[in-house]
């Protein structure tokens, strides 16, 4: 199994993620496009994460930023965000080079922006679900342009969990993995924060999965992102999962701690 870990706060700098990651005997490292360092225009100076991460043996995946909004209303909003994808993918294609496993799919992770909400008197109204045809029709387009953008090459973007799917965002995702260019993650850690109710779907298309975010968390209260054996799931029976999928795992803990603490607990169990 490949293990690696996310860009993490307490590292200001990509050299200080690269030598934690090499410390650690982990294989890549997750590249968080929400931080300033990690922007599109950061990302296209190739050689200097390339020539970082092939020094120590390591290569990446991406995560888009979390606030991605391919449907968004505002045209100009959403151009940008189209773009900043296009350019991702262009990234992707260069990081290709790092994986020695040329099986496994270089993954862009992305979250599904539920978009605004109106609040009435006693309902809340999600616009999306409101403007379904609108938003459809955004993903519609969408799919369109990174098939066309990725093209042959071993690059899936894959679409993760987070505080449950609201039901047009379901049909939105079934309708991106009808293409060969899509995939799943799966959270584990926020899927349990909200007791597990995203599991049934992403079952359902098992056959779609190949990127985890791996992390313990809890039900009552809700809480992820803890170190590994810190909180209440089968972490045995999910990774389970990800190894017959031979899916990659991101280790995801926000902290150096937790990290190396989430190490400790696969190497003393033989996972690592």
């Amino acid at each position: 199994m490949q293990f690696g870990m996310p860009t993490l706060i307490e590292n200001k700098t990509l050299t200080e993620n690269v030598e934690l990651c090499s410390r650690l005997g982990l294989n890549f490292i997750e590249l968080n496009m929400n931080f300033p360092e990690y922007q599109i225009d950061k990302l296209e100076n190739a050689d200097y994460f390339i020539n970082a991460a092939r020094n120590k043996g390591l290569y990446y995946t991406i995560h888009l930023d979390e606030n991605l909004n391919i449907a968004d209303f505002n045209p100009l909003v959403a151009e940008a965000y189209l773009d900043t994808v296009r350019r991702t993918v262009d990234v992707a294609k260069i990081f290709l080079c790092l994986l020695e496993d040329k099986e496994l799919p270089m993954v862009i992770n992305m979250h599904m922006h539920h978009g605004i909400h109106i609040t009435l008197p006693d309902s809340k109204v999600q616009m999306y679900e409101r403007d379904f045809d609108s938003y459809i029709h955004s993903f519609e387009a969408f799919r369109e342009q990174c098939e066309k953008w990725i093209g042959d090459s071993n690059i899936r973007i894959v679409i993760e969990n987070t505080d449950g799917f609201r039901a047009y965002e379901k049909k939105a995702v079934e309708f991106l993995l009808e293409s060969s260019v899509f995939g799943l993650t799966w959270d584990i850690g926020h899927s349990k924060a909200t007791k597990e109710i995203d599991v049934p779907f992403i079952l359902k298309h098992e056959d779609k999965l190949i990127h985890f975010h791996i992390h313990d968390g809890s039900e009552e209260p809700p809480k992820n992102h803890l170190a590994l054996g810190d909180g209440e799931i089968d972490l045995r029976e999910r990774l389970e999962k990800a190894r017959v999928l031979n899916a990659r795992c991101v280790l995801e803990t926000k902290t150096i701690a937790a990290l190396e603490k989430s190490v400790d607990y696969l190497r003393n169990r033989g996972m690592l």
